[in-house]
């Protein structure tokens, strides 16, 4: 037996002995053997020490790996157990993605420094950068090896299936038996594939990569120059345009990397991709600066949650990662090695941030829970959210704790309402929004202010704060982003009806139709276009700004219906 052939099966006895151990502690959960942090404890624990053996031991040997693997693992799960200790169930800890991206970031990003720590030394930037890359294709290609090997044994299974025979699916039942098979299969995979290095070298991706820096490049400038003339209100329209801009850092900081490779001599040497490498390099800290001031916005208008604690930490690396590379251009020769060495300094952050997240040091719950104590002092029921809290763990049912012995104080009624699912009781301040909104809604025509207020009268609180807070916003012109139009719009009911403009981000406008109906309650509709389709963004957009200049024709509908009344039959062109 040569020693490839020794070693591929030594790598697929492991992967083997990892599902077993999984399927052990799987069982021992089941049977209330353990506790459900400490199995969940063991799970992480498994998961990274025999995933890290298998991705170290083709550069290092499995004698290195093994001990590596399962400090790394003990390092992991401990932090699991540590984090796990501000939740009172499993499912509060795993609700969001967070926790487990901030596993996965200490599970994976540790193995290329301890391969280099054998190889060299632990900051050898060429074999940082290889083997990071490399343990990214070796996995992707053992993995999609492992699925090929089920759809084998799937489809023979089938196939035996028709002439009775059935052992395989018998085998394959055994949840022990599927899963130091699956085990076996992926450290098959990763042996082999190691022992390919030179046929699947991550280079010829890397090169291809290289491509998309001139379009990247492109499309961050033409975002830049364009963003002036349209505004920064689409920045402050949630996360989703923050993220956007956080995933295009991301996509930069890998581009630049690639892009300078281990050393000089491997770099790319095309004028060309120079200077786009160059160009993203300096304008990376400028959109993730743009990233972090939108969450930031947001941390100001709605408070600390542990989703946008998380986001601001993630906007604050990327800033780092802008500043180090913009700077390493700038100070001219020898721009390249700067940035190598600062992708090193970073990633260690990296790792520190992850630890603390998982430790009571960064504990994004407590904050969070904090944050929306704090906001109900200044500002009110309104700012509270006890949906939230309760997800938030240990902090956030301390939090509602003492929240709800303040509910029991004379004069709380409101929070006490808030806190029993009720919605909140705003009769004190309903006036004061009214007023409020009343003096920034605009109304066309503009003698219509006496429906105006009908209509916020009998608007629930929650419409009015909602309404508020759009018309609180201006536009480029200096005028609210909102508007009513009034008129007589529905000829069979009493009174007039009126048209709702709000403008709730850069590109989206939302309009509806408001009425009373015969008990004085206001009833919604969504606005359409005669053809029943829906008005889009420009289209939207165009007429708030006509009818803020001036109120438009009432026409009637160029419709028929078959029939009489509510009976009757038509159809929209």
């Amino acid at each position: 037996m040569t020693g490839q052939i020794a070693a591929r099966i030594r790598l697929a006895l492991t992967g083997a002995l990892g599902g077993a151990a999984l399927w052990a502690a799987i069982q021992a959960a089941d049977r209330n053997w353990l506790g459900d942090f400490s199995a969940l404890a063991l799970f992480v624990f498994l998961t990274t020490a025999f995933g890290a053996v298998l991705a170290l031991a083709g550069p290092i040997g499995l004698g290195r790996a093994v001990p590596r693997g399962l400090a790394l693992g003990v390092l992991v799960g401990a932090l699991t157990w540590l984090a796990a200790l501000r939740f009172d169930t499993v499912d509060q800890l795993l609700f969001g993605a967070i926790p487990l991206l901030a596993l996965f970031t200490l599970a994976t990003l540790p193995l290329p420094f301890l391969i280099a720590q054998v190889r060299s030394r632990w900051n050898d930037y060429p074999v940082l950068f290889l083997e990071a890359w490399s343990i990214v294709l070796r996995f992707a290609a053992a993995g999609a090896f492992t699925g090929l090997v089920w759809l084998v044994i799937f489809l023979s299974d089938e196939l035996l299936q028709i002439v009775g025979i059935g052992i395989i699916g018998r085998l394959l039942a055994d949840q022990l038996v599927a899963l130091a098979l699956t085990g076996a299969i992926l450290g098959l995979g990763m042996a082999v594939i190691h022992d390919l290095a030179d046929l699947l070298s991550p280079y010829v991706v890397l090169r291809v990569f290289r491509l998309f820096l001139p379009v990247v490049l492109g499309v961050m400038v033409v975002f830049l120059i364009a963003l002036p003339f349209r505004g920064l209100d689409g920045l402050v329209s949630g996360l989703s345009p923050a993220t956007l801009l956080l995933t295009m850092v991301g996509g930069g900081i890998a581009l630049v990397s690639i892009a300078i490779d281990q050393a000089d001599a491997d770099a790319t040497q095309s004028p060309l991709l120079i200077r786009c490498t160059q160009g993203l390099a300096l304008i990376l800290p400028v959109v993730a600066g743009l990233a972090l001031w939108a969450v930031w916005l947001r941390v100001a208008d709605r408070g600390w949650s542990p989703e946008r604690l998380f986001v601001v930490l993630v906007a604050a690396v990327g800033l780092v990662y802008g500043l180090v590379y913009a700077v390493s251009v700038l100070r001219g020769a020898g721009w390249m090695e700067r940035i190598r060495q600062g992708n090193i300094r970073v990633a260690l952050a990296v790792l520190g941030l992850a630890a603390l997240w998982l430790t009571p040091v960064l504990n994004a719950e407590r904050i969070s829970a904090a944050s929306q104590v704090s906001r109900f002092e200044a500002l009110g029921v309104e700012a509270l959210d006890p949906g939230a809290l309760r997800s938030w763990g240990k902090p956030g049912a301390a939090a509602l704790a003492v929240l709800e012995a303040k509910a029991t104080e004379p004069g709380q009624e409101a929070l006490a309402a808030v806190l029993a699912g009720e919605p909140a009781r705003q009769a004190d301040n309903r006036p004061a929004l009214v007023a409020e909104l009343a003096a920034l809604l605009p109304v066309q025509p503009t003698s219509a202010t006496g429906m105006r207020d009908v209509i916020l009268g009998a608007a629930e609180a929650f419409q009015l704060q909602d309404w508020l807070q759009v018309c609180r916003v201006q536009l480029e012109t200096g005028q609210p982003g909102c508007l009513m139009v009034v008129a007589d719009l529905l000829p069979l009911r009493p009174g007039e009806e009126a048209m709702l403009f709000l403008q709730r981000s850069v590109d989206y406008i939302e309009v509806s139709g408001l009425y009373l109906d015969d008990s004085g309650m206001l009833v919604w509709r969504t606005a359409t276009q005669p053809d029943g389709t829906y008005l889009s963004s420009e289209a939207a957009g165009r007429l708030l700004r006509q009818y803020q200049a001036a109120p438009p024709p009432l026409t009637g509908a160029e419709l028929n219906q078959l029939g009489i009344g509510e009976d009757g039959l038509l159809f929209l062109p």
